[in-house]
């Protein structure tokens, strides 16, 4: 499960995990942070979902799999995050839960969901992911990436 929404500034553990998000005029900038790539991948979801829902006591309806091909690691955030979009505009699922693991020659990546009219919207849902200034990569306490969403 990922981890705390502490302040991204503050002194951070090389196995701490979180998230912030600050809406910006028209979007939302998400930053997150954890100890792996993939872990730091699956925080990012789950700061997007933050941005226009609740989902705190909602239980899962259904299990999704997401399987992305290897790629650098700012296309597989950009394809990560397009596909949370998609699944959300055509079949209106929403993640409650994220786990992402490496897998040979990608990514698998399982999400507990449920619909969008089972959880509280909170905000504009996001329609885009803006590939400038999207980056993640490794640093010294871990993985962090950086992302704007259009509402």
């Amino acid at each position: 499960m990922v981890g705390d929404t502490g302040d991204y500034g503050q002194a951070r553990r090389p196995d701490a995990s979180g998230h912030r998000a600050v809406v910006q005029e028209d979007d939302v900038r998400i930053e997150a942070w954890a100890a792996s790539r993939e872990n730091c991948l699956a925080e990012t979801v789950v700061a997007m979902v933050e941005c226009f829902a609740d989902v705190s006591g909602v239980r899962p309806t259904g299990v999704g799999r997401i399987r992305l091909d290897e790629a650098s690691d700012d296309d597989l955030l950009a394809a990560l995050l397009d596909e949370i979009l998609y699944r959300l505009q055509v079949y209106g699922q929403v993640p409650v839960d994220v786990e992402a693991d490496e897998a040979e020659g990608g990514l698998d990546v399982r999400l507990a969901v449920a619909g969008l009219t089972d959880v509280r919207v909170t905000g504009p849902v996001p329609t885009d992911v803006a590939w400038e200034e999207l980056r993640i990569g490794p640093g010294p306490y871990g993985w962090s990436c950086a992302v704007t969403v259009d509402g």
